[in-house]
Order: C-alpha cells, then sequence, then structure tokens
C-alpha cells in the first residue's frame, strides 16, 4: 500500500476527516463510514466502463450498444469504427434492447430496482412506450426474420408459468399469447423463415432441455426429439434454408454445434472441436457462414464455418484476439460479424470482424479511468486434483513481484450458478487489489461448474453431492498454499449467489485458513431459500439443490446449510443484499447476520433498498467495493483503524 494512504487510513476515525456521502438507498447496518480518502484514493479504479454489443441497425449500418455514462447503463449507437457513443435511452434503470431486422423499431427491456420482473418496451425519441402488461415477469425470445411480430415468454397468468406470447412491437394491443405451458423455463428462441413457426425452448435443468415446434396460428406444440432422454440444447436457429442449427450435447459431454432434423430429432454435429462448448453462433442472412465461439478452458475462440462444406471442413480460426471472452454476437444484414469482447487488459467493447478477410476492427474503446489498461496482470491457470482425484481449476491473479515482493495475501472468489464458470476477464475495481495493495485474487471453478462438459457439472447435483464443491476450495487451498507467492496465513473468501454460499460454507469449514468471509446475495439455509425464491424458478432451483418437499432432502438440505453450522462461522463476516432480490431474497442475509450477531460476533451488513441479485448502480456498487476494501483492510491486511460503528 501507498505509505501516504496507509497513514491517512490510520487516522481515519478522527473527527478530522469527512466520510464519504453514502447512496440513499443503501443502508449500512454495523460497518464504519467511508473515509473520503478512500474514495479518492480508489477514484480512477471506480471510472472504468464496459460497452456491451447489443447488435446492429439495418437501416444505417450503426451499431448499438450499451454502456455507462451516468449511474446506469444504457443504450448508445455508435455509427462507425471508433466514433461518438449517441445515448438514446435515458432512464433511471439500467436497460437492454435490440433493433428489428429492418432496422425500424427498437425494442428495450427493463425492470425496476433489479426485480427482474421485466418489460418489453419500444424506443422512440428518448420515449418508452409499454408493451406487456407492467406487472408479471417477461422475457424476450427472437424476432421474427422479416421484423414484423417479436416472441416472449410472460407469467402474467398466473405468475408461475412461462406461457408463450407474439406481438407486433409497433402494435402494444396485438399481444396474443400463442401456447399455454407449465413451467419457467419456456422461450421461443427463434422463428421459422416462413413466419408461420417457431423453435422453442423448454430448460428443465443445466443437463436436460426440450426443443418444440410451435404452429403460430393454432399454438400447437409438436416435439422435436425425444424428450425422454437427458439432452441439453443451447441456442437454436434457422437458417435461410428452413435447416434448424443448434447446439446440443448429444452424443458428447459438451455442447457441439450441428443441425436437427425437425420430422426425427436427429442431431448432426458440424463443428470438429470435440473437447469444449460450443457457447454461442449465429448464422449469416444468406446462409453462406455460420460464426461460432468456443469456451476452450474459460477462453473464446471465434471460429467462421462453411455450412454447405463437409462435417469439420472449411472452419475458419479469427487470430486477432487476446486471450478473453466473447459477449453477444450478432452477424449484420451485410455479412458483417458484430461481438461484445472482454480481458484482463480491456474491459468489455465491441468489435467486429470481416467474414472474408478475418481482419477485427475494434469498434469501441472504453475508459478506464485515466489507468494504463495493460499494467493489468494476465491470470494464470491453475489446475489441482481434489479429494476424490477430480481435477479441478481456476485463474489467479497475482500483483506485480517486482512491485510486491514475497508472499502475498489472497482473496478467494466463487463464482455463482452453480451453472457458472470463471473465466479469464477485465477485473474492474478488484484491479485495485491486485495492482495498488498487491493482494492476489483466485477464481476457482469447483465441480458443478459449466464449460468443463455435463458429466463435470452433474458432480455436484443434490444435496448429498453439495458439500463435494466445498471440499473442491480445500484441494485449492492447499495447492496455493505451497505456492511461493502466496502467504498461506493470509487468505480470505468471497463470492456471490450460490458462490456467497459457497463463501458461507467455506468459512465455516476452513475457518482456521481464511481470515474473513465477504458473502454477496448469498443463501443461508436452502430450505428457506427454495421456499421464498420466485415461484417462476422454484422448480428449475429444487432440480439443481434438491426438493425442500422431500422429508430426506430436507433434512439433507438443512445440515449442510451455513445458518445450521452458524456456531462454526467464528471468522469476520461481511453480507451484501439487495432489496428486490427475485432469486435470493434478502431474508436470506438477514436470518444469518441475526444468528451471528446473536453468538456476540460481529457482521458488517450492507442493504442495497433499490437493488436485486447484485447492485446494478455504480453509486451504490462504488460504496460496496469501499465498504468491502475497508473489510479487507482490517482481517486480511490487519490494519487499524477501520472498526465498525
Amino acid at each position: 500500500m501507498r505509505p501516504a494512504l496507509l497513514a491517512t487510513m490510520l487516522l481515519c476515525s478522527t473527527a478530522a476527516l469527512a466520510d464519504a456521502e453514502r447512496p440513499a438507498a443503501l443502508v449500512v447496518d454495523g460497518a464504519p463510514p467511508v473515509p473520503d480518502a478512500v474514495v479518492e484514493e480508489t477514484r480512477p479504479y471506480m471510472e472504468f466502463r464496459t460497452a456491451s454489443f447489443a447488435g446492429w441497425n439495418a437501416a444505417d449500418r450503426a451499431m448499438l450498444i450499451g454502456t455507462r455514462f451516468g449511474n446506469t447503463a444504457q443504450l448508445h449507437v455508435v455509427k462507425q469504427p471508433m466514433g461518438a457513443r449517441t445515448q438514446v435511452s435515458f432512464e433511471a434503470e439500467p436497460v437492454g434492447g435490440s433493433w428489428s431486422p429492418t432496422g425500424d423499431v427498437l425494442l428495450v427491456v427493463k425492470d425496476k430496482g433489479g426485480d427482474e420482473f421485466f418489460q418489453l418496451y419500444t424506443l422512440k425519441d428518448g420515449r418508452l412506450t409499454l408493451l406487456t402488461d407492467g406487472k408479471s415477469r417477461n422475457a424476450f425470445g427472437a424476432w421474427s426474420h422479416d421484423g414484423k411480430q417479436i416472441g416472449y415468454s410472460s407469467t402474467r397468468r398466473n405468475g408461475t408459468d412461462s406461457d408463450l406470447y407474439v406481438a407486433d412491437p409497433r402494435d402494444p394491443k396485438s399481444s396474443r399469447m400463442v401456447a399455454q405451458v407449465k413451467g419457467g423455463g419456456w422461450q421461443i428462441a427463434d422463428f421459422a423463415p416462413d413466419g408461420k413457426r417457431a423453435v422453442v425452448s423448454e430448460y428443465v435443468s443445466i443437463t436436460k432441455s426440450n426443443l418444440h415446434l410451435l404452429d403460430l396460428a393454432s399454438g400447437k406444440l409438436t416435439p422435436i426429439g425425444d424428450h425422454g432422454r437427458t439432452i441439453a440444447y443451447g441456442e437454436a436457429e434457422f437458417a435461410p434454408d428452413g435447416t434448424l442449427w443448434v447446439t446440443s450435447d448429444e452424443g458428447s459431454d459438451f455442447q457441439r454445434l450441428g443441425t436437427i432434423d425437425l420430422a426425427s430429432g436427429a442431431f448432426s454435429p458440424r463443428n470438429p472441436e470435440q473437447r469444449w462448448d460450443v457457447e454461442d453462433f449465429d448464422i449469416a442472412k444468406d446462409g453462406s457462414f455460420i460464426a461460432y465461439a468456443v469456451n476452450e478452458a474459460g477462453a473464446s475462440k471465434l471460429r467462421l464455418l462453411d455450412p454447405k462444406a463437409a462435417p469439420g471442413a472449411a472452419v475458419r480460426e479469427v487470430k486477432g484476439l487476446p486471450l478473453g471472452t466473447l459477449g453477444k454476437m450478432d452477424i449484420a444484414p451485410w455479412g458483417t460479424v458484430g461481438f461484445g469482447f472482454s480481458s484482463a487488459r480491456s474491459p468489455s467493447d465491441a468489435y467486429s470482424v470481416d467474414p472474408a478477410t478475418l481482419a477485427v476492427t475494434r469498434w469501441t474503446q472504453s475508459e478506464t479511468g485515466g489507468l494504463d489498461p495493460q499494467a493489468n496482470v494476465e491470470p494464470r491457470l491453475v489446475e489441482v486434483k481434489s479429494f476424490d482425484g477430480e481435477r479441478v481449476s481456476g485463474f489467479l491473479y497475482s500483483p506485480d513481484a517486482k512491485r510486491f515482493p514475497g508472499k502475498r495475501p489472497l482473496i478467494v472468489n466463487i463464482h455463482g450458478g452453480p451453472e457458472g464458470q470463471s473465466r479469464p476477464g477485465f477485473l474492474g475495481r478488484n484491479n485495485y487489489l491486485v495492482n495498488e495493495l498487491g493482494v492476489a485474487v483466485f477464481y476457482p471453478n469447483v465441480r458443478g461448474s459449466t464449460g468443463f462438459g455435463k458429466r463435470f457439472v452433474n458432480l455436484d447435483n443434490g444435496p448429498f453431492k453439495r458439500e463435494d464443491s466445498v471440499r473442491d476450495i480445500g484441494a485449492f487451498l492447499d495447492t496455493l498454499s505451497k505456492d511461493q507467492s502466496i502467504d498461506p496465513a493470509r487468505m480470505a473468501v468471497t463470492g456471490g449467489s450460490y458462490g456467497g454460499y459457497m463463501c458461507y460454507a467455506s468459512a465455516i469449514r476452513y475457518g482456521a485458513r481464511f481470515k474473513g468471509a465477504n458473502c454477496v446475495v448469498a443463501i443461508s439455509d436452502f430450505v428457506t431459500f427454495l421456499e421464498n425464491t420466485q415461484s417462476y424458478r422454484r422448480d428449475l432451483r429444487r432440480v439443481e439443490y434438491g426438493d425442500e418437499r422431500d422429508p430426506a432432502q430436507r433434512a439433507k438440505l438443512t445440515a449442510i446449510s451455513p445458518l445450521t453450522s452458524v456456531d462454526k462461522l467464528t471468522i469476520p463476516l461481511m453480507v451484501v443484499t439487495g432489496g428486490n432480490d427475485p432469486r435470493v431474497p434478502a431474508s436470506e442475509a438477514d436470518q444469518i447476520v441475526k444468528a451471528v450477531r446473536a453468538k456476540g460476533r460481529p457482521a458488517w451488513h450492507l442493504l442495497g433498498q433499490n437493488e436485486g441479485h447484485g447492485f446494478a448502480k455504480k453509486e451504490n456498487a462504488d460504496y460496496q467495493f469501499w465498504t468491502g476494501l475497508l473489510f479487507w483492510r482490517q482481517t486480511l491486511l490487519g490494519e487499524k483503524g477501520s472498526g465498525s460503528q
């Protein structure tokens, strides 16, 4: 740490120093105020931006992106590479959107305070026109190929089931239900070129989903393939000739790209990769090529496939991208491939590829607070054998050894999901920890993570396998403790959502190794979580975690819940939650904070009253980071002068 900053921080409790203003909707309980000195020192790291690619406008060839200039991410238009970002939406809440295939309608998706009860709108001249009912949860599915209608799912009938709807977005009164279904995992994936049919995806679990062919006139759903088999489909899209392309794990441990016969359901893989998942694809409007991305050990590889060539032939790889991850991808009507991309040394930005030359063009260069992004460290892949011989891996971001010699403190940051994956990318605010404090950050992929095949993702399913993932953390700690760059006496843990459960559970199991735990939007009791999560997602979560209605499973869910073992949670705790969180209700945080304090132990608690499953508003996210920084200073770094109120 810089000596001047350390000296200032150590004096922060004196009345002479001012404290930063707390956002009005943020409730801080048990944590100290944030000194202005902390705000000033970290400011550049708070001011990074990202640009998420959202699609093309067929009318003027402009690119649509999402970026933040104020408190929330809004839609902007970029008319040429590295051109000005012209803001077109001006909402208090973050928004997403897409242009119609003809470029005459801009569709917008927005919720309220992070509640995820999304509504669909059209945007024109800075004003929104509501297309949905304003109350239920609505999820955009797809545009028809001619741009005359949209498909989406909605819970408006009973608040639980995601029925299927179509509408002409130019007429808010045209919305109609085309299929009544049961379950929360339904969506219109794409329209057939004739506009009379659509392919529908029914998500059951990470390893099982079903495809249906929907007749838009009659509402009849016809199964595609044998729904009795355990097959997972990812993306589904019709080619101009009516061929249905999908990603599927049929006959493989990984998601492959191929075609599926509408009558028989037979899947024919077409990409040559065997080991890694195809994570996204898009088909050129004239059907001449398909762009697809492969997740290779967490890094995205972009390739172009000639669908008329023999299987596995005529695949070209785009070489001009660093180690990083690909975001949304869309092929423009004129053939240019647009996509978002993020790396350790660049926040998410928008790019394009010329399909003829494979030349990469950067369209945006997001600000990094004046800091040189090339100074950010590239992560190192760490692979270990767990307690049962299973190989697990993760990415380690280590501080510059010349600036920070010797053994460094470590924060283990566990991803959510659990159907998620830690991948090499931009650390954002956490770059301050690495670059300025010399703290290493490790992002593990425990069993149950995606990206390593369906066998691996199934290894944590149900309550009786759940703690095997926690034991994977122990294997990582064993290896990292022997690393010459890591100080085993100064390690801590954090994580969000399911990673928040892992944060609690790791703090309980490995409390002797950790100095503190910062757990965000976290599950503290699986039974109360399943009983109180929104009804539209409850059955989907039961498939992963277990069914609390079954006595045996309920007993095991209770036994493995952090709240049950709160007596063993003896290290300092920080808890962050969103008041409108539909996934992990704020009551999950309330009950563990209460239980920890009842044992006479401190717990810092941050509640974002206008936030959902994670803080999306910049002012709240900044304050969360600053409070977390004070927590790490006191616990991990052993500094004084930052005690609770």
